[in-house]
């Protein structure tokens, strides 16, 4: 059943076009500097133009060899495959510890939940460069993580794992990145899925349990299903910037860990080579931006279909 979407009242026109102006400015544009920087030749420090006119000529001169040095360089192939596999296991880790305590806060009676929301944001108040360069030390030789670690031997099953190469090595490891990735976003993932889980109506709860259903089978069947907004929101919260992370890596990460990040820095600053660069952005952003349409695109008609 097909339904007629109302017009907008000109008082209504503003809200909605505001941030459709927002994303044009801050996101569209700057989209497209980097595209034309990406399809340019670079000439010492400026960029040729792509459309020139001379003489009653029309010239148009686009440089697609960078996107085809991409295709066939392991290196990038590599790096965004690493970058999205990082992405993808500090989303889960996320949503495995958020889940839980996102389901506590809201649970929790109304007056620990202001607290509660203000431990979850209390890191934000320390400086993000900071609270990385603190897992340094936490991790080192003779930090007290590393030693908990080696006391409870938990290092010998991050070796069978494959996530450090030796007993008691935890920095500049697989392990170390994904556990500094999973401590910085997690709030990202609590929050949206506490502002889902808070509005939830308890009645239906109630309703599930008049007819039958097990504690358990209520969670999975009524509160897992209502709270998928929040589970959405707060994963594209974690994944879109864990892909693009760069501090993380860098401090945390080492040689086997190369994400995306790490090779637009190398491009732009050590090469100096900003067409090539820019063309590695685009592509890491049509690697995030189109499953997320894809999916947009599902979830719309899914809901038109339910009408």
């Amino acid at each position: 059943m097909s339904s007629v979407r109302p017009k907008l009242k000109w008082s209504e026109r503003p809200v909605v076009g505001v941030p459709y102006l927002w994303l044009l400015v801050f996101f569209l544009l700057p989209f497209l500097i980097v595209l034309k920087i990406s399809v340019s030749e670079m000439e010492m420090v400026s960029f040729g133009d792509i459309v020139t006119w001379a003489d009653g000529v029309l010239n148009i001169k686009i440089k697609f060899s960078n996107y085809l040095f991409i295709t066939q360089d392991d290196l990038y192939f590599k790096t965004y495959l690493a970058s999205l596999k990082y992405a993808a296991i500090t989303t889960v880790l996320c949503l495995m510890i958020g889940y839980p305590f996102a389901y506590f806060m809201a649970r929790a009676a109304k007056a620990w939940q202001p607290a509660l929301l203000m431990m979850v944001m209390l890191p934000f108040w320390t400086s993000f460069l900071l609270r990385v360069y603190a897992w340094k030390a936490l991790l080192s030789e003779g930090g007290w993580v590393a030693r908990v670690l080696d006391a409870v031997h938990v290092d010998q099953v991050l070796i069978l794992a494959g996530l450090i190469p030796g007993p008691g090595q935890y920095l500049n490891t697989a392990f170390s990145l994904v556990l500094g990735m999973t401590y910085t976003y997690l709030p990202f993932m609590i929050l949206p899925l506490y502002a889902n889980l808070s509005k939830m109506d308890m009645r239906l709860l109630e309703a599930a349990s008049d007819l039958g259903a097990t504690p358990w089978t209520a969670f999975w069947k009524v509160t897992v299903p209502l709270s998928r907004a929040g589970i959405v929101a707060g994963a594209m919260l974690v994944f879109i910037p864990c892909v693009g992370e760069f501090v993380i890596p860098e401090l945390l990460g080492g040689p086997e860990t190369l994400m995306i990040g790490r090779v637009l820095w190398d491009e732009f600053f050590s090469n100096n080579d900003w067409p090539m660069a820019s063309a590695v952005a685009v592509v890491m952003i049509l690697l995030i931006l189109v499953p997320l349409a894809l999916f947009n695109k599902a979830q719309s008609d899914s809901q038109e279909g339910r009408r």
